[in-house]
């Protein structure tokens, strides 16, 4: 437990620093711009490039892991949906961000950190595949749902643009391809710009992580939405556990792999959900409620997951005979 403790500590405390230090001291939202920017195009883009591009190119093309996660994901945004558009009466636009905060996990800020001390390097490689091929079906879904409800006023060719310039052109996708081309070539990267990469990948962590932080802190909770009751428990418990079912009927993979996809599975509501929220003016202080909830309580669930994972309490085999 004591191995579970130093892990997950300093990751929630870096979140909790940065938490504090928004609370006490006042400054406005748009100071943390800058790093934000500094994370999204220049830290965890290099923590991405440099662990792809030292994989070897056969272990980057395993569509059988790509379509368990991405079917587990997408199963449970179809099911938080239908609950909010059938059985809540909500609209299309509401459904999918309802669908989104219990579906589209913080993968981008906490993924990289947390899996790679839990399992080493050897998770970046299915972090960044989840990473990628999920952050190109968030960013289709939400513009293709909000213009069937109306809430995104462009047309076909137009829409379709928005799209391609938002996987294309996203600072993560971009390192990921990167990072692949580098590993395909297999060409050694000079010591001075490996040490740049060095650099900004070491800072990843800790600055994406104390954003986070001050992010949550920006928007306090004002009350806890009835929604909650059915979005929490499946973002934090019902998603890692069909990834975790789904891996062991669909593929042989190795362990790390697993349980890295579990632990990603396991994470809080990404901010981004807000951000597409306050695009579209829809759900917003609620989706701000799921990610404040959701990181707060994943505290326990995911030290829950890891010493599971850790005392071999989870067996990475459910289905030995497959």
């Amino acid at each position: 437990m004591s191995e579970i403790a130093a892990l997950i500590l300093p990751l929630f405390g870096l979140i909790f620093l940065g938490y504090l230090t928004a609370r006490l001291i006042h400054q406005p939202a748009d100071a943390l711009g800058w790093l934000n920017i500094f994370v999204i195009y220049l830290a965890l883009p290099a923590l991405f490039f440099k662990l792809l591009a030292r994989t070897p190119i056969e272990e980057l093309a395993r569509m059988d892991f790509i379509l368990a996660s991405l079917l587990s994901t997408y199963s449970i945004f179809a099911l938080i949906f239908a609950i909010a558009v059938a059985l809540g009466r909500k609209t299309i636009a509401t459904g999918t961000i309802q669908g989104l905060a219990a579906a589209y996990g913080n993968i981008g800020y906490m993924g990289p950190s947390i899996a790679i001390l839990a399992f080493g390097e050897r998770a970046a490689i299915p972090v960044a595949l989840i990473f990628c091929f999920e952050n190109i079906m968030h960013f289709a879904i939400a513009p293709c749902m909000m213009a069937i409800s109306g809430s995104e006023k462009r047309s076909l060719p137009s829409l379709a643009a928005l799209i391609a310039r938002r996987i294309f052109l996203h600072p993560f996708i971009l390192a990921t391809m990167a990072g692949i081309f580098v590993a395909w070539i297999n060409v050694p990267i000079p010591a001075a710009p490996e040490r740049l990469i060095e650099y900004l990948s070491q800072a990843a962590a800790p600055c994406a992580l104390f954003a986070m932080g001050v992010t949550l802190a920006l928007r306090p909770l004002k009350r806890v939405p009835l929604e909650l009751t059915y979005i929490v428990p499946t973002k934090l418990i019902l998603h890692p556990v069909i990834v975790y079912f789904a891996m062991g009927l669909v593929g042989d993979f190795d362990t790390v792999w697993i349980f890295t996809a579990v632990l990603l599975a396991s994470l809080p509501t990404a901010t981004n959900v807000f951000v597409l929220a306050h695009q579209y003016g829809v759900w917003v202080e609620r989706a701000s409620a799921t990610i404040l909830v959701t990181t707060a309580i994943s505290v326990l669930t995911v030290t829950a997951l890891l010493y599971a994972i850790k005392s071999g309490i989870l067996p990475a085999d459910i289905f030995p005979g497959s």
